[in-house]
Parts: structure tokens; C-alpha cells; sequence
């Protein structure tokens, strides 16, 4: 079975304590709708990557299951801790809790189904993932709950009918699969660079930028970049009760996945109906800004989710006036 890892990241500081909200979840305008969608309460989104330290004090509560597809722990099912890092720096990004030290994540109540695939190593196989992927299409919580989102910071070379297939049966099951689009670009937004699944139409596939909205050299660029989100030392949770600050398209897409934990729960509540994956897709795309580069470097654009809000008071200035 075609192997897949971790795609490569890079630990640019790793600290004792913290107490701010990250530079990224105000980047991508997660406060400003943190109101109408209820923090993210409610939503699920499975994880899928080296697992998560399930006692880090700026996730209590947010972990409502999960499960190890890794030999590590013996292979016992039931042990998903992270014994990487990359996990739970994932995670915090996500849904932190908000109690004013620490981090804050995206949407700090949604909760978080922890689907250990990569090992400490940062090893993993399609096979592993495929299995996890099941599993969150049939997982239900306590009260009935549903995966909504599926957060993939992994990548191969390889392409995979039989990944490329469970990835299409979530879809179309109404989750949301957001991938990294991986770490080998060169710079130049006219070469290609692809990693999947990232590399499918049916993944929202994610690029990075750095804090001043400028387009990190590492991002790769194809004709599959969706949108792109803060990917340079982004700070989040991390093993032992830490923080780090980590860069990679690894960090960018746990932004999306959190943003989209608040938008489902927000726009399902506007139009008063469960949503399907295209029209919450569609629903995401609304909400990016373009900044100028090509569109296979930045796809729509980087994620600003008042976007449609200031448009809309825009828009009532001229027809009051």
C-alpha cells in the first residue's frame, strides 16, 4: 500500500507558556463571527495526523473520541496520543479553549475526533488513512453528533483509486475534507508541485502565507489550490502543556478546518436546512479576499471570514442613504 508522511514542517520555537490570541485566527477574522456561530459548538472535525495530547490544558473538553490506525502503542486501537507534536499543534489550532492563557483556536467549542494515522515517526500508509476516513464518515457522538470535517496536514507523491474512492463517498456524505497542499514549492507559481490527497478536486487544498499576507516560499502551487491561510509561525498547542510556532501548509489548513466548524453551524442556522458539502464549499469561497497572485499560487485567496458581513453593511450604506 503506497506510503504517505507527514509533510515536512519546520519548529521555529517552542515555548513554556502563552497568553494571546494567534496572529492566524485574527489574520483569517475568526473573532468577528465567533458570536453568530456559536464559537463552532456543535461541529465535529475529525483530525487525522500523529494523534493529539489529549490532556494539554488548552483542549479539555474538545476531544470527544477517537481512535489509533498506527502500529505505535502495540497497535492498541485506543490509544491516540501524540507522541510527534504535529498533532496537537493541529488541534489547538482548531478549537483551543478560550480561558484567557494559552491559545484560542478557530472555533474554540467545536469538538475534536482525534484519528491517529501517522506514527511518531511521521509514518504512515493509504491504507491507514482510508480506514480513518470510514471511520469518520460512520462515526456518531454521545447526542447523535456527525464528522462535518475532515483535516488531512499529510501527503504522498503517490495517486490512489482506492483513497481517491472514500475521499469521494465522504463528500458525498456531506463532510468537508480540507488538505495541506504540501511543502515542496519552489517559488514559482508556474511549476507545479502536487501532494496528495491534496491533489484531488473533491479536497479543499490549502496554500501559505506568512502574517503580512505574502505568499510563503515553501507553498506548492497547482491548478488545485483552493485558497490559502497563515501558514508561517503559527503558534498553537504542543506536546508536554507547550506552545510552539511551527511553519508549513500543515498549519494553514487546521485554519480552515476550524473556519469551517464555525460556518456550517452559522450558515445551517441562516438558511435554516442542512447544507451539502458543495453549497458549504461555496458558502467558504465567498469569504476569501485575492491578493494579487495567480490563481494557481493562492486559488481564491486568503480566508477572511467577516468578508460577506462588511459587505453587507456596505452595501446597506448606499440603499439607506
Amino acid at each position: 500500500m503506497n506510503q504517505v508522511k507527514l509533510i515536512p514542517y519546520k519548529t521555529e520555537e517552542v515555548l513554556e507558556t502563552s497568553a494571546e490570541i494567534p496572529r492566524g485566527v485574527q489574520m483569517i477574522e475568526a473573532e468577528e463571527v465567533w458570536k453568530e456561530s456559536g464559537r463552532g459548538e456543535g461541529s465535529v472535525v475529525a483530525i487525522l495526523d500523529t494523534g493529539c495530547q489529549t490532556d494539554h490544558p488548552d483542549l479539555e473538553g474538545r476531544i470527544i473520541g477517537g481512535k489509533n490506525f498506527t502500529k505505535d502503542y502495540n497497535g492498541d486501537p485506543d490509544i491516540y496520543e501524540d507522541n510527534n507534536g504535529h498533532g496537537t499543534h493541529v488541534a489547538g489550532t482548531i478549537s483551543a479553549i478560550k480561558n484567557n492563557k494559552g491559545v484560542v483556536g478557530v472555533a474554540p467549542l467545536s469538538s475534536l475526533l482525534i484519528l491517529k494515522v501517522l506514527t511518531g515517526e511521521g509514518n504512515g500508509d493509504y491504507k491507514g488513512i482510508i480506514q480513518a476516513i470510514e471511520h469518520a464518515i460512520e462515526w456518531e457522538g454521545p447526542k447523535g453528533e456527525k464528522v462535518r470535517v475532515i483535516s488531512m496536514s499529510l501527503g504522498g507523491p503517490d495517486d490512489s483509486e482506492e483513497l481517491h474512492t472514500a475521499i469521494t463517498k465522504a463528500v458525498e456524505k456531506g463532510i468537508s475534507i480540507v488538505c495541506a497542499a504540501g511543502n515542496e514549492g519552489d517559488g514559482k507559481s508556474n511549476t507545479a508541485e502536487f501532494a496528495y490527497p491534496g491533489a484531488y478536486n473533491e479536497v479543499i487544498q490549502v496554500g501559505a502565507v506568512d502574517h503580512n499576507r505574502k505568499l510563503a516560499d515553501f507553498t506548492n502551487t497547482n491548478d488545485q489550490i483552493d485558497l490559502v491561510a497563515p501558514g508561517v509561525k503559527v503558534l498553537s498547542t504542543y506536546l508536554e502543556g507547550k506552545y510552539a510556532k511551527l511553519s508549513g501548509t500543515s498549519m494553514a489548513t487546521p485554519h480552515i478546518s476550524g473556519a469551517l466548524a464555525l460556518l456550517i453551524p452559522m450558515v445551517e442556522s441562516q438558511f435554516q436546512r442542512k447544507m451539502s458539502e458543495a453549497e458549504i464549499f461555496s458558502q467558504l469561497i465567498k469569504r476569501t479576499t485575492p491578493l494579487g497572485y495567480s490563481k494557481t499560487a493562492e486559488g481564491n485567496g486568503l480566508l477572511t471570514l467577516s468578508l460577506t458581513n462588511k459587505l453587507e453593511e456596505l452595501f446597506s450604506v448606499f440603499t439607506n442613504s
